[in-house]
């Protein structure tokens, strides 16, 4: 079984001012992967994620600081405190074996109010085929994998049930997404937004899928 990939942790920062007064912290992280093995595939994945965090800076640096520079404003001329717009996006690799690298990025922003917001997306690599793993391609059996964890992620709700919204049935189908998925080395993770499923405080909510003969371990994908 070849190697793992080994990855550098890339960081884009700045606080961004106006008027001298700091109105916008951000910072980035994301992978740089270095392997001997499928070294096209490393290029292009690695290129893609560097895309992402230069296209996401430019997008702090134009649109969130405008908005952060209207909110001082704002804030001055009410004699409002000033409180700076913060962004944050980190990564975590769950899965890194053989020919398949799993990751996911959760994306804060603070823009004022009661608290931030994350947003989490999440990739499951096959550097073989230099494709992302779709989550249909994990389920063995032949009965439908969308009810399949469906039902499995009800099941889990049932035992604590009081963090989640009373239609956290309702919800999980409405919100389910296919995309919304990682691996582990101990099975897959499916997860859901902040509000999706359950309050605010209960955070971005997830739910594993231990592997077995229907769920697949995906470094079985590698040849």
């Amino acid at each position: 079984m070849r190697k793992k990939a080994l990855f550098n942790t890339i960081v884009i920062s700045e606080e961004m001012q106006y008027e001298g007064v700091t109105v916008l912290n951000y910072k980035i992280e994301y992978p740089e992967f270095i392997a001997g093995n499928y070294p096209k595939a490393i290029g292009e994945i690695n290129q893609y994620y560097k895309d992402k965090a230069l296209a996401l800076q430019k997008t702090f640096r134009t649109k969130l600081y405008q908005m952060a520079v209207t909110q001082y404003l704002y804030d001055v001329k009410n004699g409002f405190p000033v409180i700076a717009y913060e962004a944050l996006q980190t990564f975590e690799v769950t899965y890194n074996k053989a020919c398949i690298i799993s990751l996911y990025f959760d994306n804060y922003q603070f823009t004022g109010g009661a608290h931030g917001m994350t947003v989490r997306s999440s990739d499951t690599w096959n550097l073989q085929t230099r494709q992302r793993l779709k989550l249909s391609e994990l389920f063995e059996c032949l009965f439908g994998y969308r009810s399949y964890i469906i039902k499995r992620i009800i099941a889990q709700i049932k035992k604590n049930p009081d963090i989640y919204f009373d239609n956290y049935a309702e919800l999980v189908e409405q919100n389910f997404n296919p995309e919304s998925f990682y691996s582990t080395k101990d099975g897959i993770v499916i997860y859901f937004q902040q509000y999706d499923i359950a309050p605010y405080s209960s955070g971005i909510r997830e739910f594993l899928l231990p592997y077995n003969k229907c769920v697949m371990d995906p470094v079985k994908k590698c040849s």
